[in-house]
């Protein structure tokens, strides 16, 4: 009996506290609705505090809100209003086409950002099976509604993509996708993924940023020009197997001409006009801060040399899949001679010429304090190794860094495949580091020829800093070539360290004893595993 009793005690009491937390949660509302925060701040002010403050973004994912931050929404009624209406919280489908499933139905008409990144979803792979009937209806949806305001797709199922850009095509139903922002897209499957329907049928009045990366399949191209004003970044890396027409030089020239504002400008071979002799009028593009042309070279020179570039960018990338000495020395050389002459930064700089493989080189600017390195100029060119020379290369590199103050030159990577010529390293006393890539040692590794010029003297007074990376060692001779120099180098006391990457199919354990003596740090790591 007594037990009987305890247990309707306890069913009792543990009925007043419930009662008890009913009555504590109303009144933490009532307090926490009289707070300054809740009163002063206008719900636009909150939901931007909210949208900072808990919603991940990254150029691919957004992530939404985080596991565990869905607390500030009890803080109070008008929070939780304010939130509500804050579309930048609840926009978010997820990263892949699982997620979109799960979550599509909560955003309602809020603007959403789509982001598909490409993820194994198992044996799922069929797109119908993902992108069913109920996505591709959220998605139209929103297309009619005009409600899109970000599309990051990366995938290389060609058959997803293709599902998805046609759900994202406005058909007659309605629907003009003015209000998307960015389009970031990315495939590198095998079959072209057509996407030009998507694009002349959306008005994309308001795009600023276009990124299409692989095999994308896109005519013509006049819709660029007459439905965009407003970009600021215009990527089009596009894969030249198969590839999409090119655009013809009036068309690019229209793009260009459409898009003042262009702040980042990223062109490939196939979206480089074929007839170069096209172009009838300079293209400014006064706001530009990046420029990156990779492809065949009479056609980026002829897009280059038609290009009014401000007076001063952060970064300038040619990459050439053909050409010949004569396109260097006579016609690249001579304009970027011209544009160091142009950009006022370059004065009383630290020069840093880089050369980091056979197939790239790169010139980059700096000032002498360390602090004020950032946001300053970077230029680099890349060649085809098989197309020139290691010989051609260097005179062509010569003719390029010839304008800069050479004796402010403090860091050299080179990796032509070949000895360096020594005009090129006493054209730059300074150099105090460097870094020498895919080379074979020889008798008289960095030292003067002893019957030239410069016979007895160093090519690197000021060296602080060696590196040679993927230098074969194949036997002791090689060694001793190091060692040589090392002794030359150092004879005067002059003291530098020294690291060896990769390519060590050899090591002299007499030479590591001799060089350890000569240098104030050693290291070698080797790619086929070990180091020290």
């Amino acid at each position: 009996m007594g037990h009987e009793t305890n247990i309707d005690a306890i069913r009792a009491l543990d009925s007043q506290i419930e009662e008890g937390k009913g009555d504590i949660i109303g009144l933490k509302r009532d307090r926490n609705s009289l707070l300054n925060i809740s009163t002063r701040l206008p719900p636009e002010i909150l939901g931007y505090i909210f949208a900072q403050n808990l919603v991940r973004e990254s150029d691919w994912s957004f992530e939404g809100l985080q596991k565990g931050s869905y607390n500030f929404l009890l803080v109070c009624h008008h929070w939780f209003e304010v939130a509500s209406r804050t579309p930048e919280l609840w926009s978010f489908w997820g990263n892949t086409l699982q997620d979109w499933k799960k979550r599509h139905h909560r955003s309602g008409t809020a603007p959403i950002d789509l982001v598909l990144l490409d993820e194994d979803e198992s044996d799922e792979s069929d797109p119908g099976i993902l992108f069913d009937e109920s996505l591709r209806d959220a998605v139209r949806k929103h297309v009619i509604q005009d409600t899109i305001r970000q599309v990051h797709l990366m995938s290389n199922d060609g058959d997803t993509l293709k599902a998805v850009v046609s759900s994202l095509t406005p058909n007659d139903e309605g629907g003009q996708n003015d209000n998307i922002e960015s389009i970031i897209w990315q495939y590198e499957g095998f079959s072209a993924v057509n996407v030009s329907n998507f694009f002349a049928q959306s008005r994309l009045s308001r795009l600023r940023s276009l990124d299409l990366y692989g095999n994308f399949w896109v005519s013509p191209w006049d819709w660029l020009a007459s439905r965009t004003t407003l970009l600021t970044t215009l990527s089009l890396d596009l894969d030249p197997f198969p590839p999409s027409p090119t655009p013809a030089a009036t068309q690019l020239s229209s793009i260009l001409s459409s898009n003042p504002n262009l702040q980042e400008l990223i062109l490939s071979d196939a979206a480089l006009p074929d007839d170069v002799n096209g172009f009838t009028l300079k293209l400014p593009l006064r706001q530009l801060k990046m420029l990156s042309l990779s492809g065949e070279f009479r056609r980026l020179f002829g897009l280059l040399r038609q290009l009014v570039l401000p007076e001063a960018l952060d970064e300038i990338s040619l990459d050439v899949s053909d050409s010949t000495v004569e396109d260097f020395s006579q016609t690249l050389g001579p304009y970027m001679r011209d544009y160091f002459r142009r950009d006022p930064r370059f004065q009383d700089r630290l020069g840093i010429y880089s050369c980091s493989s056979p197939r790239f080189t790169s010139i980059s600017v700096r000032t002498r304090n360390p602090e004020l390195v950032h946001g300053l100029p970077r230029v680099s060119l890349t060649v085809q190794p098989d197309l020139l020379p290691p010989s051609a290369i260097e005179l062509s590199l010569t003719n390029i860094i010839a304008p800069i103050p050479l004796e402010y030159i403090r860091s050299f990577h080179a990796g032509l495949g070949t000895k360096l010529s020594e005009e090129l390293f006493f054209m730059m006393p300074n150099i105090e580091v460097l870094h020498i890539s895919d080379m074979d040692l020889s008798e008289g590794f960095l030292q003067p020829n002893p019957d030239g010029p410069h016979a007895n003297m160093k090519f690197l007074p000021s060296l602080r800093s060696l590196r040679l990376e993927d230098v074969l060692f194949m036997d002791e001779d090689d060694w001793g070539y190091l060692t040589t120099y090392l002794a030359h180098q150092t004879s005067d006391g002059q003291v530098i360290s020294l690291e060896v990457v990769g390519g060590l199919q050899y090591v002299c354990l007499e030479a590591v004893g001799r060089i350890e003596g000569l240098v104030k740090e050693f290291t070698y790591r080797s790619k086929f595993g070990g180091g020290g």
